[in-house]
């Protein structure tokens, strides 16, 4: 199939794709900006139509004397027995928190307004940026997020958000600075922790590690970077990996 970039065109930063059935959902950072986290359908990854947004109330989106470039950072989309999750962080304040509903582009969208029938923020008490949820075959839910250089893990309860476990480290990446962007997989039966590393510049890649245990130890890959310049997340079908980017470059200087 042949295609064109961008994909999508215009202000929508940090994507995150979930794959349910024959359908692909995409959400956005959005930062200071309102209605907050604009999502997208597709049925082949390319031709994609905005839904609707995730957050179009101030109860959900508390945005207050917010500065440029701080709101919204980094959504994650997953979807898990018929219910949409889009977890991410208000940096006006610095909370992770996440949504949920069981029709993403709900009836407000379908008559023509900007919204849908998003829940109220589940707001969660584990710090960090980039958060990103992971739902086991046990049941049990995995949230992670940026630590101290390091990335950090613990498990949720997805109705209330409340931790069932400390928040533990659980890796500190290949060597390359500002640990981030995690997210957690699980394929035959081994866990894959795929980060970002080398900050938001030109030493900025992607690195993978597994293990047999999602707490770890994470085994390196032999072939990290698996990618460099950009923010990573996979999507899993079978075994085929679809990646989407994000990219910077460089802006001559003007004197």
């Amino acid at each position: 199939m042949r295609y064109k970039n961008p994909v999508i065109s215009g202000f929508y930063p940090d994507p995150s794709i979930c794959r349910v059935g024959e359908d692909y959902y995409l959400v956005t950072s959005s930062f200071e900006y309102f209605p907050g986290v604009p999502i997208f359908h597709s049925k082949d990854l390319i031709n994609w139509r905005q839904i609707g947004y995730c957050l179009t109330r101030k109860s959900q989106l508390p945005l207050e004397k917010v500065k440029s470039s701080i709101g919204i950072y980094a959504p994650t989309i997953r979807h898990h027995n018929g219910i949409f999750y889009v977890i991410t962080t208000n940096a006006n304040g610095w909370k992770n928190f996440f949504v949920y509903s069981k029709d993403p582009a709900g009836g407000e969208a379908r008559q023509g307004r900007p919204g849908g029938n998003w829940s109220e923020p589940v707001w969660l008490d584990q710090g960090g940026i980039d958060p990103s949820l992971f739902f086991d075959d046990d049941g049990s839910v995995y949230f992670a997020s940026t630590g101290d250089n390091c990335i950090v893990q613990s498990v949720i309860d997805i109705k209330t958000g409340k931790r069932l476990t400390d928040t533990r480290e659980i890796w500190r990446g290949t060597g390359g600075s500002y640990p981030e962007g995690p997210h957690l997989y699980k394929i035959n039966g081994v866990y894959y922790l795929m980060i970002a590393e080398g900050g938001t510049e030109f030493g900025h890649m992607e690195t993978i590690a597994r293990s047999r245990n999602p707490w770890g130890p994470f085994e390196s890959s032999p072939r990290n970077p698996i990618k460099t310049a950009g923010l990573s997340s996979a999507i899993t079908a079978v075994s085929i990996w679809i990646w989407r980017p994000i990219a910077c470059r460089r802006i001559p200087r003007r004197i």
